[in-house]
């Protein structure tokens, strides 16, 4: 992975402030951040009077959060990065 990341070609201007490679790892920031929101929905009952304790799994309350603090955490590296 490395190596098909360092061959990629940037022809932008030396004074854009991102690069492709900012690009990429925005790009890739923003499907960690999808990937969490998907992993949120779901868990609702199909009656309103029957409770459904799928709503609180450890993959809603847990996992999806972090995956979603961590592609914006991700973004802000992204950004800030220089190559």
């Amino acid at each position: 992975m490395k190596k098909l990341f360092n061959k990629i070609s940037d022809n932008n201007d030396e004074k854009m402030p991102l690069t492709m490679k900012n690009y990429i790892l925005l790009l890739v920031g923003f499907v960690v951040i999808v990937l969490g929101f998907i992993l949120m929905a779901g868990g609702g009952s199909e009656s309103p009077s029957e409770f459904n304790y799928e709503m609180f799994s450890w993959r809603r309350i847990t996992l999806a959060p972090i995956l979603v603090i961590g592609g914006f955490a991700f973004e802000i590296y992204a950004i800030l990065k220089r190559f």
